[in-house]
């Protein structure tokens, strides 16, 4: 009998610990437009469980993840007209350190830009121009990015997958809101990349399982039809949206003379929405005349030779394009920012093997948010903070087999049930990784009224994917959002 309590005692002790968040406040002030703004900052990791049933028994709530999260809340009496944004960034794999320390926290990793890198061990600095000047901020780590995971003997897999990561991201949002009591609030979500198409899930997910309505979509380098921006076989559509980016980004390495970037791009948009779709869906069909007139023209905006374009017959691949826009010069250009320049040893490589515009900035990102929540918000950990991960992949669109993934259809069905919905997109010229006429092209095709269409907002930046790096950017985008949500 002791033996078997011994053994019990044994099994007990070497059991896993149920774990308990680990939420750390500490308090702040910074000056913004001449007043001080007292704010307290909260971090930590919250636990999330699951209603389990067995054979339609209940068994209680079972801890399935540890999500990590920074919140700010100003220190003023509470004021329920006070919005509050939840801001994710995308990947999938990616924490959300890039809008925190880029655009919308109070404070702002000091990177460099194209051209004019910061070299380490980089610096932070006060974000003058921060959001939290006009509403609370909530950044969340998607299970496996930052410090959040899976609980022990969890399956992180769970989580990496479209609607498990909307389910687990919603729960944070309907946990921190009701733990905080901001449920009359006005509430907005901010995505970046992924971010965007999980913002827009995530308000159709909210509203109708939770009756959670938010006021307003922050989606900055917006992709809600991936159908838009991947080149797979049979699908021409790309081709055509990506052209007006490679003109910007062409005409940012001088491809363009002094011409206006705007009549650039005016008669890029042009040719990509007319002749160029129509030639790509003729195919074959063309004649040698017609062929060598769109050649010549794909090539002209491009910045590429004719003879390149007609032996990629007329279509583009965007990493191809980064790969030879400045091959003359033993150049390449960034995906995330064609400003953004690199080198490869092999010049005569088909395909980077580093996208400089990630590579350039990620050392100054991961240094500052590593210092920043050990050193300034007092928040302990000796894991890895992923700023960016592969282990979410091979990421599950198991809900699209078949189909494309889009998100299209729910971000209008959200729409139309709340009609009080804005949605604020952000584009970047040179971003090609999120094309801006691949944004409008979805935008015109969105389902829902016409009334409807004033409540979205488009805005564009002389920049890339994560626009907020070119400091005349980050500080339009800044009053931009500012207005958003003041307006909202």
């Amino acid at each position: 009998m002791a033996d078997e309590k011994a053994d019990e005692a044994t099994q007990q002790d070497t059991s896993p610990a149920e774990p308990v968040d680990d939420l750390v406040s500490t308090h702040h002030a910074i000056t913004v437009d001449g007043t001080e703004l007292s704010y307290t900052a909260t971090t930590g990791r919250v636990v999330l469980r699951d209603e389990v049933y067995t054979d339609g028994k209940f068994d209680g709530h079972k801890a399935k993840a540890e999500v990590f999260l920074t919140s700010y809340v100003l220190d003023a009496a509470p004021d329920s007209n006070r919005p509050v944004t939840f801001a994710f960034n995308g990947g999938p794999g990616s924490a959300s350190v890039w809008l925190h320390l880029g655009v919308l926290g109070p404070r702002r990793v000091l990177s460099g830009d194209a051209g004019d890198l910061a070299p380490p061990p980089y610096g932070l600095a006060d974000n003058a121009e921060t959001l939290l000047k006009h509403s609370d901020l909530v950044f969340i780590d998607p299970v496996s990015t930052g410090y959040s995971r899976a609980i022990e003997g969890g399956k992180p897999g769970d989580f990496h997958g479209f609607q498990g990561d909307i389910e687990s991201i919603a729960e944070v949002i309907r946990l921190w809101t009701t733990r905080n009591s901001r449920w009359m609030s006005p509430k907005y979500l901010a995505g970046e990349s992924y971010g965007t198409l999980r913002a827009a899930a995530l308000a159709d997910h909210l509203q109708s399982r939770h009756g959670w309505y938010p006021n307003g979509l922050l989606l900055i380098s917006s992709v809600l039809d991936m159908g838009t921006i991947r080149f797979t076989e049979g699908n021409d559509l790309p081709y055509s949206l990506y052209l007006p980016t490679y003109a910007a980004i062409a005409h940012h390495h001088g491809k363009h003379g002094d011409r206006p970037l705007r009549d650039v791009l005016d008669e890029a948009e042009k040719f990509a929405a007319g002749d160029y779709a129509w030639a790509l869906a003729r195919g074959a069909r063309l004649n040698a005349e017609e062929r060598a007139d769109v050649v010549r023209k794909v090539a002209e905006l491009s910045g590429l030779s004719e003879d390149y374009v007609d032996r990629v017959n007329l279509r583009i691949e965007h990493i191809r394009f980064f790969t030879e826009l400045l091959r003359d010069e033993r150049k390449t250009v960034g995906r995330m920012d064609g400003r953004f320049t690199g080198w490869e040893p092999d010049a005569a490589v088909e395909r980077f093997s580093d996208d400089p515009s990630i590579s350039g900035i990620r050392g100054a990102y991961s240094a500052a948010i590593n210092h920043y929540l050990r050193e300034e918000l007092d928040y302990r950990s000796d894991l890895p903070y992923e700023t960016l991960t592969g282990r979410v992949q091979p990421w599950s669109y198991k809900e699209f087999e078949g189909a494309a993934v889009s998100v299209v259809d729910r971000l209008g069905a959200a729409m139309q049930a709340n009609p009080h919905l804005r949605v604020h997109v952000g584009c970047g010229y040179t971003d090609g990784a999120t094309p801006y006429f691949a944004a409008e092209h979805v935008l015109a095709r969105l389902p829902v009224p016409e009334e409807l269409r004033e409540n979205i907002d488009v805005r564009y930046y002389p920049a890339g994917h994560m626009m907020y790096v070119h400091e005349p950017s980050r500080i339009q985008q800044s009053e931009d959002l500012a207005t958003f949500i003041t307006r909202s």
